[in-house]
């Protein structure tokens, strides 16, 4: 008979706690970590790690999994990283609560502000839940690869409570703020780990519209989080606009904070040029933190940025008035237009129309460089359309023209938008490396079409620590960044480092030969809907409970994710 269940062999040890590492093996039993060191005993399966990095799960507190989660049993791209762990429901989008009638308008925040179409959450979602506690109840009925978690999301607890008046921005009436802290109460009760909303302008609808939780004023935040104050739980996420500033906007949080007590999490980042206002951001988290509130900046580890390409959401001729008489035909067909000389003429000279905001963005110029494999989320400044144009004497645009050209149409592009100011990561680093601050933001399960970022922990562990150069983390500290710190900063905290008694989600590594593939797109949503997804080699195993998920880089089909409920207190 063996003694345990699981035994990883002869690896080096980073427990996620940011202390040294140990060379050891591990043993797990019953889904949780038996033994830790040297101990006799064999176990019913054994994994030799040997030059092998074992690492706790993964924790990513910032995705948009509400819809996978219910229609597929993968949570991908994030478990292809190592991420044991997502925290869906933020920027105040999801599905609950919801009525019926209301269908429509949840859709339509959802395809506008994170990029997933229509047609997938019509023909992917059941709709069998109209409460939060109900979606939940729906959720945990499911199975999956990783373990989920979720924020009660403003802007459909707003239309619920205000219908028509809360979509159009009303403001709340005092009857309308009782009718929703009574609704993040049970929310909370029910196993929201938080409450969360978006101020962003650039979040709009589908059809061009401000989202219904743009500019809500902070008495309402602040009676929705008191909400949660009483229930005795919970986060709150929030997105400012980085276009007023966040340090402009970070006032919010303070007040909310001072309001309710409750921690806050938010998205951080620079710019790429001008002053670096991300500075002061910090400071007002230290001060914070002295006045005795929790608040956790969240920091993207790579530039935060967009993928274009003509197979996806956005391109560099997307919005050019010529562009749709070639905008429904296959890529193939495209190409061979865009080779007509008057064609070529019309599209290089036409100005973008009106549309989604975030079509824009794909025509930076000075920050739109080539995406190639293996990817370069760094690239030199020189390799910017701008920078090729500069050095060839022709304009931006005939460089992104000839790139679709020379590939066929299959050619990516990275729309490098912050967190690369001045062409370098180090204000990514320096951000990481705040006490306060946590990676993040990878946003798996939206924006199918234009972002890729779940695979930032494997970026980490890669460009920072194995590759690092002067922006450098080491080992040790990156895995506590990437388990125990992400998992504490919204009230996980029975995850994230390896101790005897600990739920066992583990990874074993291959550090040597961990790499980043180019994304790909997929066309695995329902009613056939494409998306981009992002694989990594170099992962051996991820553990979820005590089972293996995925060997080689592949998955293994077994399903032990779960629903967690709530804020949960340190084991082990």
């Amino acid at each position: 008979m063996s003694e345990y269940d699981l035994v990883i062999r002869g690896g080096t040890i980073a427990d996620g706690t940011g202390g040294a590492l140990i060379n050891g093996d591990l043993a797990i039993s019953d889904g949780k970590i038996s033994a830790i060191g040297e101990f006799a005993g064999s176990g019913a399966e054994e994994i030799d790690a040997s030059d092998r990095v074992v690492t706790p799960g993964f924790v990513d507190v910032h995705t948009h999994y509400d819809g996978q989660c219910i229609w597929g049993e993968e949570i991908t791209p994030s478990s292809a990283h190592g991420v044991t762990t997502v925290v869906m429901g933020n920027c105040g989008v999801g599905f609950a609560p919801c009525r019926a009638e209301d269908h429509e308008t949840l859709i339509n925040v959802m395809e506008g502000v994170e990029d997933i179409p229509g047609v997938v959450m019509a023909e992917g979602l059941p709709w069998d839940w109209e409460s939060f506690p109900e979606y939940l109840d729906r959720v945990e009925a499911g199975e999956r690869d990783i373990d989920v978690a979720a924020y009660l999301p403003h802007s459909p607890l707003r239309v619920f409570v205000m219908g028509e008046r809360g979509a159009a921005q009303e403001a709340a009436t005092e009857d309308d703020l009782k009718q929703m802290r009574l609704l993040a109460k049970e929310a909370v009760e029910a196993g929201a780990l938080g409450f969360a909303t978006s101020r962003l302008s650039i979040h709009k609808t589908a059809d061009g519209g401000s989202i219904p939780t743009f500019e809500a004023d902070v008495k309402e935040l602040s009676e929705i989080c008191a909400g949660m104050s009483d229930a005795g739980s919970g986060t709150f996420q929030i997105v400012l606009d980085a276009f007023i500033g966040w340090d402009e906007e970070y006032h919010v949080i303070e007040k909310v904070m001072e309001a309710t007590g409750r921690p806050a999490t938010f998205t951080l980042g620079s710019g790429n040029e001008g002053p670096p206002r991300w500075r002061n951001v910090l400071n007002m988290i230290e001060a914070s933190k002295e006045a005795g509130h929790q608040v956790t900046g969240q920091v993207m580890p790579r530039p935060i940025g967009l993928i274009a390409g003509l197979e996806l959401t956005v391109h560099p001729f997307v919005l050019c008035p010529s562009w749709k008489k070639i905008a429904d035909l296959p890529i193939s067909e495209q190409v061979g237009a865009m080779r007509d000389p008057e064609l070529r003429a019309a599209l290089l000279s036409e100005d973008f129309e009106d549309g989604h905001p975030f079509n824009a963005l794909a025509r930076n110029w000075d920050w739109m460089f080539p995406l190639n494999d293996p990817p370069d989320y760094a690239p030199p400044k020189e390799m910017s359309m701008a920078g090729q144009a500069a050095a060839r004497g022709c304009s931006p645009q005939e460089i992104a023209y000839d790139r679709i050209l020379e590939t066929n149409g299959k050619g990516l592009f990275l729309a490098a938008l912050g967190n690369y100011e001045n062409g370098s990561l180090e204000s990514a680093h320096e951000m990481l490396s705040h006490p306060q601050c946590i990676p993040a933001l990878g946003d798996g399960g939206a924006h199918y079409g234009a972002i890729c970022d779940a695979s930032y922990s494997t970026y980490l562990l890669t460009r920072y620590v194995r590759d690092g150069d002067e922006l450098s983390f080491d080992l040790a500290q990156a895995v506590h960044m990437l388990s125990a710190k992400a998992a504490q900063a919204v009230g996980l905290n029975d995850r994230g480092i390896l101790r005897v008694g600990a739920k066992a989600d583990v990874n074993v590594v291959d550090f040597a030969k961990l790499k980043l593939h180019l994304p790909e797109i997929v066309r695995d949503l329902p009613a056939g809907g494409r998306r981009l997804h992002q694989q990594a080699t170099g992962f051996d195993a991820t553990i979820v409970s005590g089972e293996i998920i995925r060997r080689f880089d592949k998955s293994t089909g077994a399903r032990p994710g779960r629903l967690v409920r709530g804020a949960q207190q340190a084991n082990g």
